[in-house]
């Protein structure tokens, strides 16, 4: 094989590399999660990093509205049933941009921010705390439970005919895994990743 082919292949395997980590890249990732016991009340607060792709970077500057929702549920696994769910918890937030003032702005469950960069709007979005997801009534402390936590953009809110196109295009299926941990209510519930 020539010099110069074997040059070509490494330039292009680089690249595929380069293409396939920025790919990569974009999504939503769990960075932190913590359950913590305020009173009768397990707050959660979480992190999540959260990068656009060019396509939704897009529709965001042209109005398009995305709505970003966390879901947090904590189960009991029994051997002679179906898992027992004592807590389920959902969380819309809203994520649009002004052209007018040329800001982005958030809202959550009442709280409304505004920002000058998608950086600083999409680590808003992905900032968690205090969120009221287990009342301690509804837990057994001598039993062992799961959380699982995930964060996902939610479909169906957008226009329907981004709808149609978000079912065919994979840039516009934006979702964390979910993060399941013990959680034990006697205990400190916190995961690093």
């Amino acid at each position: 094989m020539s010099q110069g082919i074997k040059q070509f292949m490494l330039c292009s395997l680089l690249a595929l590399n380069l293409f396939s980590a920025a790919a990569n890249a974009e999504g939503i990732k769990i960075k932190s999660a913590e359950l913590e016991r305020v009173d009768n009340d397990w707050l959660l607060n979480a992190t999540f990093q959260i990068e656009l792709t060019p396509g939704l970077e897009d529709a965001l500057q042209k109005g398009v509205v995305l709505y970003f929702q966390t879901e947090f549920d904590l189960t009991r696994s029994r051997w002679y049933w179906f898992d027992e769910k004592p807590a389920l918890a959902l969380r819309q937030t809203r994520l649009s941009y002004q052209p007018m003032t040329q800001q982005y702005r958030i809202a959550s469950e009442g709280f409304t921010f505004s920002s000058k960069t998608l950086f600083e709007a999409l680590q808003t979005v992905g900032s968690i705390g205090g969120w009221r997801v287990i009342d301690n009534n509804q837990i057994d402390p001598s039993k062992s439970y799961t959380a699982a936590l995930r964060m996902t953009l939610d479909l169906s809110k957008l226009p329907k005919p981004f709808q149609v196109n978000a079912l065919n295009n994979r840039d516009w299926n934006v979702s964390s895994d979910w993060l399941r941990f013990p959680f034990a209510p006697t205990g400190t519930n916190l995961v690093k990743r």
